[in-house]
């Protein structure tokens, strides 16, 4: 991947060299209150006396994006369990982490249904792109029937004689605690959609809110894919293929998918290390106090 970027930008130049930095700075710190929202919802979702920091969950979030860099696809999953595993707070069992994960991943879903609706119906793309934003808003109408039902389905005396039905009882979150997660959430790919449309303005493409919309839901749609080479590599190409069918040029849609993806992998990254301060102090006072 670092060669295929390379050779990239040896021909084309860095996507940011002539962005104005003062967009992209706030862009930057926009997205680390994306990183806080959505620990913030996340956290939502475990019981009191499981419920890890908020900066473990932001350092799981950026965990994930620095290994999308060159893991498959869906091994994001496996370095959030890690990095929750390794929180000092409170240690949540495997059982609550999965189910977070799950339900997180249908918070996502419909999170993303309004701005998809909005970029289908505004943004200059037709055809397959369409029909694919289209779908994001619909699977998001569908995973809020789910967690609504997944209380009630798991009383249900049929399921109730399942293993399962007694895990997810165990572990899933109040009613108001799961709303109080879809609200983080939500914040969290708000504050995301006005990056991007920094960004954009940033690198002069413009200032069209409902093609950051559309940039947002590509990339974030192609992340559900089972298997994918690279996750942030996949992210960008979805990013960069609905800013080409809007009309963007194809090397500066490339460009720009690659710098999104750059800066969301850096702020991941700066969380990721924020966790490692944060730990090698809990580990160090000690030491240092006798």
């Amino acid at each position: 991947m670092s060669a295929l970027v390379a050779r990239h930008f040896a021909s084309a130049g860095w996507p940011l060299h002539r962005a104005n930095p003062w967009l992209v700075g706030a862009a930057a710190l926009i997205l680390v209150g994306s990183y806080a929202a959505k620990a913030w919802g996340w956290q939502r979702l475990f019981r009191g006396e499981q419920r890890p920091a908020m900066l473990t969950l932001a350092a799981a979030g950026g965990a994930a994006s620095v290994g999308g860099i060159a893991l498959p696809g869906r091994c994001d999953e496996v370095l959030r369990v890690a990095v929750l595993r390794r929180c000092r707070r409170h240690r949540a069992s495997i059982g609550a982490i999965v189910l977070s994960l799950f339900v997180m991943g249908l918070l996502d879903s419909v999170a993303l249904t309004p701005f998809a609706s909005v970029a289908a119906g505004v943004s200059h793309v037709d055809g397959w792109l369409e029909a694919g934003l289209i779908v994001v808003a619909v699977a998001g109408v569908g995973a809020a029937g789910v967690i609504l039902g997944l209380p009630r389905l798991a009383r249900l005396r049929w399921v109730a004689r399942f293993r399962v039905a007694g895990w997810v009882a165990e572990h899933a979150a109040a009613p108001r605690e799961a709303a109080c997660a879809w609200l983080g959430v939500a914040m969290s790919w708000g504050l995301r959609a006005v990056s991007v449309f920094l960004l954009l303005a940033a690198l002069g493409l413009g200032g069209d809110f409902a093609l950051a919309l559309a940039f947002l839901c590509a990339s974030s749609a192609s992340a559900v894919l089972p298997v994918a080479p690279a996750g942030a590599a996949t992210q960008a190409g979805a990013g960069a293929a609905i800013l080409i069918a809007s009309g963007v040029h194809t090397e500066q849609a490339i460009a720009f998918g690659i710098a999104a993806q750059a800066l969301v992998i850096a702020v991941g990254a700066v969380c990721v290390m924020a966790m490692g301060v944060w730990h090698a102090h809990g580990r160090l006072a000690p030491a240092f106090s006798r």
